[in-house]
């Protein structure tokens, strides 16, 4: 998978998390606002039945369908990073993405990756020297 490639599909995947989170929010705020949840205190007990109430939970169920595929694509972006440093001489980025990933800061790593990370097909198109062969 090429840098470009990645950088994409982060930044699609960035835009799609926060598209489904705000419908999502919206959806809630304009539930709450117009009385569809009955409250029992601070807890739900139950939904008023209608049009805007399914409406509604339709609406923030596709938000949070939006922002599910948004973590997703963000983790094939990760992959798709990781992978392509591996097949790098140097595993300098492919470790910090790795270790980064691991102990849950991969959106740090795939943001300094898209900024300043290294393209596997501009490394190989990069002749390599060669040392010279005693005769």
């Amino acid at each position: 998978m090429f840098k470009a490639t990645v950088t994409r599909l982060f930044i699609g995947s960035l835009i799609a998390l926060a598209a489904g989170a705000t419908v999502l929010i919206l959806a809630i705020a304009v539930a709450i606002a117009n009385n569809v949840f009955v409250m029992d205190g601070n807890d739900i007990a139950a939904i008023q039945g209608g049009t805007l109430s399914t409406a509604l939970l339709g609406v923030a169920f596709l938000g949070a369908l939006t922002a599910a595929g948004g973590v997703i694509a963000g983790f094939v972006a990760w992959i798709g990073a990781v992978l392509n440093t591996w097949q790098l001489e140097s595993k300098a980025w492919f470790v910090a993405l790795v270790l980064t990933g691991i102990f849950n800061f991969g959106f740090i790593a795939m943001v300094a990756y898209v900024i300043g990370g290294p393209d596997r097909s501009v490394a190989a198109a990069r002749p390599r020297a060669h040392a010279p062969s005693a005769a």
